[in-house]
């Protein structure tokens, strides 16, 4: 058969994952062109980082999630209201616990940051995994594209969230070889969950409407209690550069979403 010459679908999940991972990098390696002096800038990127969060939150977690359960007979609002709640309140105990240890709240967004990106890019690992783990039992043409378009926006939408996370890293003190490090490795994860969810791609289909309802809670808090503030601090109380910055991040991941959706 013509598809006796392709890998797998358990190789092609983790190839896909694999190149979703390597986009994160090439976004984070963002840090490498800036320069930390430049406040406006990061400014101007943390607004940026604060848009992209907001967008990807619907159009790639919550509008799936209400998608996914329809078809798999749950109550549409179910899973994307109650993953959201529990998405925020993670996150929210996470704050307060990484609080007990008084960290600076530099340091305490930046952790959140990268938790709350991490957690986005599982679910969006177990999908690229779904779609190639259902080639197992209908190996078509129409199916393999399919496939390939999922990991391929999935890949391209990565790039924004790769600078999202290592720009505002950069801006708390960070070296630009410790903010690329840490923004690639939150992309480490959806290889792994590729993997996984094309394994176990009848178990995890029922769960990805809650997983992606939960990581849109994530983002959204992260977004709005500790990104947002942060455009809006000394010298650039007043100023809308953090705005403009958050519109054009919900701009372009809006675009990527719905054009590659």
């Amino acid at each position: 058969m013509w598809f006796d010459a392709y890998p797998p679908p358990l190789m092609l999940a983790l190839l896909a994952g694999t190149g979703t991972w390597l986009i994160t990098a090439l976004g984070a390696a963002a840090v490498f062109f800036f320069s930390k002096e430049n406040e406006k800038l990061m400014t101007g990127m943390m607004g940026f980082a604060s848009g992209v969060m907001l967008a990807a939150s619907y159009w790639s977690l919550l509008a799936p999630a209400i998608e996914l359960a329809g078809e798999l007979d749950i109550p549409d609002w179910l899973p994307a209201a109650l993953g959201f709640l529990l998405g925020a309140f993670f996150l929210w105990g996470t704050d307060r616990a990484l609080g007990r240890l008084r960290p600076s709240a530099g340091a305490r967004r930046s952790r959140l940051l990268i938790l709350s990106i991490t957690l986005h890019n599982i679910p969006e690992g177990l999908a690229v995994g779904v779609a190639f783990g259902a080639l197992q039992g209908d190996f078509t043409p129409e199916r393999l594209m399919a496939a390939v378009g999922v990991a391929l926006g999935i890949g391209i939408q990565n790039y924004p969230e790769g600078a999202a996370v290592s720009l505002p890293l950069l801006r708390e003190g960070e070296t630009k070889g410790r903010s690329f490090l840490l923004g690639q490795a939150t992309g480490l994860v959806e290889p792994l969950a590729a993997l996984l969810g094309a394994w176990l791609v009848t178990l995890v289909r029922p769960l990805l409407p809650w997983a992606l309802s939960f990581a849109a809670g994530a983002m959204v808090l992260v977004a709005s209690h500790e990104l947002i503030p942060a455009c809006r601090q000394g010298r650039f109380e007043r100023s809308y550069l953090g705005t403009l910055g958050l519109i054009a991040g919900f701009a372009l991941m809006m675009l990527l979403d719905v054009a590659l959706g």
